[in-house]
């Protein structure tokens, strides 16, 4: 059995099942201290969106950029403080969140460690760092 076949499940009608704990995290280097894990994408089968998991850590949080795709947020746990736009938003865990393209944004952690899935298209993506602040 290969590592990717212990990590998920999939039938031959294509839906996959798998453990988020087993799915590498990987440094995001745009930020401070925070990690994502792509938990399904077009390699799994999903063609249209991708989902992903960011975990920031105290005084983590990344600093404010637009990305060329919309953003839908739901909030795990830990409390944030996000900047969409010019407002500002205190979140915590069954928070959800929209991020148009093209929209400024910034996330900063107030309890950490502040975790939430993030889907978005399956399209090439650009992210534009505005304020090299976290």
């Amino acid at each position: 059995m290969t590592q990717k076949q212990k990590n998920s499940q999939s039938s031959p009608s294509g839906e996959v099942v798998k453990k988020a704990k087993n799915v590498a995290k990987q440094k995001v280097e745009a930020g401070s201290l925070t990690q994502v894990q792509v938990l399904l994408d077009e390699k799994d089968g999903a063609l249209n969106f991708a989902l992903r998991q960011f975990t920031m850590e105290e005084g983590g949080g990344m600093p404010l950029h637009t990305n060329t795709v919309e953003h839908e947020q739901y909030v795990l746990r830990g409390k944030g403080r996000v900047v969409v736009g010019k407002t500002v938003h205190e979140v915590k865990a069954g928070d959800v969140l929209y991020i148009p393209a093209g929209t400024p944004h910034s996330y900063e952690v107030l309890q950490a460690p502040f975790e939430f899935l993030c889907v978005v298209p399956n399209t090439i993506d650009e992210l534009k760092i505005l304020n090299n602040q976290c």
